[in-house]
């Protein structure tokens, strides 16, 4: 099970269809970049084309004529003449190097900003993106914009069309991180400087671990989601929440503290879940307050299905 993804296999999620029975030349799979758009786009204003009908879809957009003449009900879709601007804002830390079943949450993270990314690209929309908890952008030259001289952690990758920016983001994606000391907490300050140089009415993924204390991050969540879209997807792990019976354990806490644990005691497992329960209840409540939208993913799940999951219980949701 490697640490990091292989660049070609983010590249190949563009032709990724085998789940959903399409040909395998097809790019972005239509079913999830058609919920996407859906989600994320509205009706938009330009006729495209003529498809089957799938659950969720709004009737509204019904082909009546086209539905009488096949006898199965199909759908009119319309893409939005506006182009919007996509930002991946992608953790890289050290909790991310993490994972008990599946894959690694840096995987998983990068395989989740694959698939939006060419998702958006394919509807024409500018995407970019800031990959946080990383040495490894002081001095690439491929990053699209100058990094912070006070913030080598963070690589910026400005929104562009085309596939430039997100084929460098997914690179950056792809290589072995360089551990640095940050001077703050990198998701809070990763957070904020997403919003500098951002169009109004941007959509803003933030992909990663959060699996901490997250009353710190409602400010800052707020200020965003005054100006743009955001949808947070936390990366999980079961062990996340299930601690290993290992017997007395000695772990390293985020202070640098040591802790003796005795793994194999049920009150110590309750209360290590307890803990993640309460965090995660606390991050759906900002969430909710805020209007952010929700989407964890974890590491043992295709990402594939998960995303379309949650897309159609969005769209769903807006339906009703």
């Amino acid at each position: 099970m490697s640490l990091y993804p292989r660049l070609d296999d983010l590249l190949e999620l563009r032709h990724q269809a085998r789940a959903f029975g399409l040909p395998s030349h097809h790019l972005v799979n239509s079913a999830f970049a058609g919920l996407y758009a859906s989600v994320f786009r509205g009706a938009g204003l330009n006729f495209e084309e003529v498809r089957d009908y799938r659950e969720g879809d709004d009737i509204r957009y019904m082909d009546w004529k086209v539905t009488a003449r096949t006898n199965e009900p199909h759908m009119k879709i319309f893409r939005e003449e506006r182009e919007r601007s996509v930002f991946l804002c992608v953790d890289k830390g050290p909790q991310m190097a993490f994972g008990t079943r599946g894959t690694f949450k840096s995987v998983q993270a990068a395989r989740a900003a694959a698939l939006l990314g060419w998702a958006a690209s394919r509807l024409n929309d500018r995407v970019g993106g800031l990959i946080f908890g990383d040495g490894g952008g002081r001095g690439r030259q491929e990053v699209v914009a100058p990094q912070d001289a006070d913030a080598p952690y963070l690589q910026h990758f400005r929104p562009a069309r085309g596939r430039r920016a997100l084929w460098q983001l997914l690179r950056a994606l792809s290589e072995p991180a360089i551990p640095i000391a940050p001077p703050t907490d990198p998701l809070i300050e990763a957070l904020r400087r997403t919003d500098s140089g951002l169009p109004t009415g941007s959509l803003i993924f933030a992909i990663g671990d959060f699996n901490r204390e997250v009353a710190p991050l409602e400010q800052v969540l707020g200020n965003l989601c005054q100006r743009h879209t955001l949808v947070l997807l936390p990366i999980d792990d079961p062990a996340d929440w299930e601690i290993p019976p290992m017997g007395l354990m000695t772990f390293r806490g985020p202070g640098g503290e040591l802790v003796e644990i005795d793994t194999d005691d049920p009150e110590a497992q309750r209360r290590y879940r307890a803990l993640w329960e309460e965090r995660r209840a606390r991050l759906k409540a900002i969430a909710q307050r805020l209007h952010i939208l929700l989407f964890p993913v974890r590491t043992q799940d295709e990402i594939h299905l998960a995303l379309l999951r949650h897309l159609e219980q969005r769209a769903r949701s807006r339906a009703v």
